[in-house]
């Protein structure tokens, strides 16, 4: 029995990253022989141990046939005689189809090494095609290392889209990888990435009802500050209509708040953008019609994604954000309860006009 680092954890040690999870390879063993050393068992699809003490995945070297149509159709096989090389030619790019040995020494059969140092991301071997995860796994890649495909993996990822293969994607799998691509460092290479390769329209046919280079531009701004991923999805759609945003929520699945800050973004982003021309009635408007009041957190997202957005066209202004926390911190203050004591005859218009007077004195003391 031999075990061997393999995977991300040996890239990243090569590119001088630091290195989040380690996975292994075992080589000539079985699953009774794993358990009899302690390992637990944990796999469902294929043998995959967590080790006795450091809890790290231990798999064991298998090979996959594909079956079947999408990313589940394979038979997976893990036995004694599967080979080193025969685990890492199952990998989808060289620069992840790297080993080490306990010794520290690489074992780089199809040249992943090289490929770090060029910045490419190159297909393994020509079962590539079997996997449609894969197209959206190089656009991350792309995002998260900015480095390109190879021509012949882009040909094949073309290839994977013309046949139908992307298709077969489940929602949830196209929007964890979506997700990853956008918290990476230079998420827009994901985008086009997936453009470059025809996967965008079939992933996200919204796209193109959104000025694609605003998009881009406003997700670079969002990436830029670090912002979280409700923002950075939001940001993209900011300049566009709103139901580009519900519908690409609804087909992506999205998470909630990531779908409401989207459309929320499509729908205030034109009025948030001019906010410092807005007298007090309008911005306390503004704060009803976009819930601010009870989602004061929210609402500082959506002015995080619409400032974005601005940038993006070129009308960025350091000062609206605390502007319109100014305003709206000044609105909070006004207390419903005591004017609700006061017996009003229409407590909500009462409400609403205190909210207003104390948003028209903070704009005067700004200026």
């Amino acid at each position: 029995m031999k075990v061997y680092q393999v995977g991300g954890a040996v890239r990243d040690e090569l590119l001088g990253l630091p290195v989040k999870d380690r996975d292994h390879v075992v080589v000539g063993a079985t699953p009774e022989e794993l358990e009899r050393l302690g390992f637990k068992p944990v796999g469902k699809d294929f043998p995959v141990f967590l080790h006795p003490t450091t809890h790290e995945e231990y798999a064991l070297a298998r090979t996959e046939r594909k079956t079947g149509r999408g990313y589940k159709g394979f038979t997976v096989y893990a036995a004694p005689d599967v080979t080193l090389e025969d685990d890492l030619a199952r990998r989808d790019l060289t620069i992840n189809a790297i080993a080490k040995d306990d010794q520290g020494n690489l074992l780089d059969p199809f040249g992943g090494a090289a490929d770090l140092k060029a910045g490419v991301l190159r297909h393994v071997s020509p079962a590539f095609v079997e996997d449609p995860v894969r197209v959206l796994r190089v656009a991350r890649f792309a995002a998260r290392f900015g480095f390109r495909p190879a021509p012949e993996t882009l040909a094949l990822m073309r290839e994977m889209v013309a046949n139908g293969e992307v298709d077969a994607l489940v929602p949830e799998r196209v929007w964890q990888e979506f997700a990853k691509g956008l918290m990476e460092a230079a998420p827009r290479r994901m985008l086009e990435t997936l453009a470059e390769c025809d996967a965008l329209p079939r992933a996200l046919p919204e796209w193109s009802h959104l000025d694609a280079q605003r998009a881009l531009a406003a997700l670079d701004h969002a990436a830029t500050r670090g912002l979280a991923l409700a923002v950075r999805y939001a940001a993209l759609f900011a300049g566009g209509p709103v139901e580009a945003a519900e519908s690409a929520a609804a087909r992506l699945r999205a998470p909630i708040e990531c779908r409401d800050l989207a459309v929320l973004a499509a729908r205030w982003s034109a009025t948030v953008r001019e906010a410092r021309r807005l007298g007090a009635d309008a911005l306390v408007e503004l704060f009803e019609r976009a819930d601010a009041f009870r989602r004061p957190d929210r609402f500082a997202e959506l002015v995080d994604a619409c400032e974005c957005d601005a940038a993006a066209v070129g009308g960025a202004d350091p000062q609206r954000l605390p502007s319109l926390r100014r305003a709206l911190a000044a609105a909070q203050g006004v207390d419903g309860g005591a004017i609700s004591q006061a017996n009003p005859k229409d407590v909500a218009a009462a409400i609403r006009a205190a909210r207003v007077a104390a948003v028209a004195n903070a704009l005067a003391a700004r200026r």
